[in-house]
């Protein structure tokens, strides 16, 4: 990424956005802060260790390649909303954007899916710390009743930190980069180089008496397992969702999403590679009898004492990504509420006074994550569903934006920001979307899986049912208008100082 143009500061578009009686969001993030957001989203901890059981089970460990392939894919969609974020910097993200590239009821539909993804990830994130805090309570392979116990208190405490305050979220942001680095980064290398057990040649071996050395790409378990991984690689687009209190967003967000995900990556690569070369008991982990192989890892090598401090680290990683998912639902509501394209809008828009925050649309995310929790006890392997949907459910949002965007290039009323992918925006768009289809096709296959057959269709039974809702929710009329009105050529051409790839 250069500048296209002469030296100097290039000119930012205005973009005036009336706060609808609801108050003014304050700009206390900066392109670290941007940047430390998106990574504690992603979370290479929650992007490891939250599918490494359900992924090495499915595929064995050549599900490794996975995380190599679904970010090539998963960069060419950041790539395109570098693009969106730089034009239109506006708190929402996917819903702003693809109101803005198709019209208000395409992004109203964006953005509802959009939401309620970020409501059931947060649950799954919730689910998946509550089992290592088991582990550190000494309650390994505790029941789901146990688990879902600890993510409702997790959810509480999670909540509770968000209402305090942007300050406290950037501390937490922060810690979670530290805790990344020493629960991911530190313990894969020093696994590959101090306790590995298994040579580098199992990369390419199936699960089990599954599919032989060099086949198993070919296979089903293996694109069951680039499923389970297209959680890993999602919310790299929430840097968007704070646009309107980041600093000199034109700029600063395209590159917190694209680092974000970048580093993201490197580091899952790395943990990964480490962990799966250093399982004493490879069949054990492939064949499923060993419930969570990276803890019965961590204990072989490291032993009880050392295993415990590593999991507090995990559980940091898991809470952040919370946080952050959490804080992206509630601004989508916030922007939803401030277009009065909810009900109760008039509520969900009001900003708390001193730190200007939406209050009642976080705790609405809060009590529908509850609700969900609540549910979650009524079916067997709703982890892997809950993983399954969440997934699947980003990559429906992702599409709406995506394929937006070749719409509008195709009709010609597309016009780049100050960050621009320039002639090669519209193959990079085109590979996105083929990249997308492509992968929400394979999330949402109902394979035969759980032990209640009608699970395996939940992905499309909950689709169905958003779709029905939000056509009966969807306003009409005068408030199916925003209150903004159309950003009037806020990028008509890129300044002189445009960025270009």
């Amino acid at each position: 990424m250069h500048p296209a143009g002469p030296a100097g500061a290039a000119e930012v578009p205005a973009i005036d956005v009336p706060a609808a009686g609801g108050g003014e969001l304050r700009r206390e993030f900066t392109l670290w802060s941007s940047f430390a957001f998106a990574f504690a989203f992603i979370s290479p901890i929650v992007a490891l260790y939250g599918i490494f059981g359900l992924a090495i089970t499915t595929a064995g460990p050549a599900f490794w390649w996975n995380f190599l392939l679904v970010f090539g894919g998963q960069f060419l969609v950041a790539l395109v909303f570098a693009e969106l974020v730089s034009r239109w910097p506006l708190e929402g993200s996917v819903y702003q954007w693809s109101r803005r590239l198709v019209g208000p009821r395409y992004g109203w539909f964006a953005g509802w899916a959009y939401a309620w993804t970020l409501v059931i990830a947060m649950v799954t994130v919730c689910l998946g710390a509550a089992g290592f805090v088991a582990n550190i309570a000494g309650r390994t392979g505790a029941g789901a009743g146990t688990l879902v116990e600890i993510a409702v208190v997790i959810l509480a405490l999670g909540t509770l930190a968000n209402l305090i305050g942007r300050r406290v979220l950037k501390v937490l942001m922060t810690a979670s980069i530290c805790a990344e680095i020493i629960g991911s980064v530190g313990l894969g290398l020093w696994l590959l180089l101090f306790h590995r057990e298994q040579s580098f040649s199992v990369l390419f071996d199936g699960a089990g008496s599954g599919p032989s050395a060099g086949q198993v790409v070919t296979t089903a378990p293996f694109l069951l397992a680039m499923a389970f991984v297209g959680f890993s690689f999602v919310g790299f687009e929430s840097a968007g969702n704070i646009a309107e209190e980041v600093r000199d967003p034109h700029r600063n967000l395209p590159r917190a999403v694209l680092a974000s995900l970048t580093l993201v990556a490197a580091v899952v690569l790395v943990a990964s590679l480490g962990i799966i070369l250093a399982i004493p008991d490879l069949g054990a982990a492939t064949s499923g009898s060993e419930a969570d192989p990276v803890y019965s890892t961590l204990v072989h090598h490291l032993g009880i004492g050392m295993a415990t401090p590593v999991e507090v680290l995990f559980v940091i990683g898991f809470l952040a990504s919370f946080l952050a998912l959490q804080t992206a639902a509630s601004r989508v509501v916030w922007a939803y509420a401030r277009d009065r394209a909810l009900p109760g809008h008039r509520r969900l828009v009001r900003l708390s006074r001193g730190q200007q925050l939406p209050v009642t649309a976080i705790v609405v995310t809060s009590v529908v994550g509850l609700l969900i929790l609540l549910c979650s006890t009524l079916a067997s392997d709703v982890y892997a569903s809950m993983i399954s949907f969440s997934a699947g459910g980003f990559y429906v949002a992702f599409l709406f934006p995506v394929l937006g965007s070749l719409w509008a290039r195709h009709r010609g009323t597309w016009r780049p920001g100050v960050w621009t992918l320039g002639r090669g925006a519209l193959p990079v768009g085109i590979a996105a979307a083929v990249w997308t289809v492509f992968q929400f096709l394979n999330i949402a296959w109902p394979r035969a899986l759980a032990a209640q057959r009608w699970m395996d269709f939940s992905f499309w039974i909950v689709l169905g049912v958003l779709l029905v809702t939000g056509a009966v929710l969807l306003p009409r009329g005068r408030r199916a208008q925003p209150v903004d009105g159309p950003v009037a050529e806020e990028a008509a051409e890129p300044a002189a100082g445009a960025e270009r790839v």
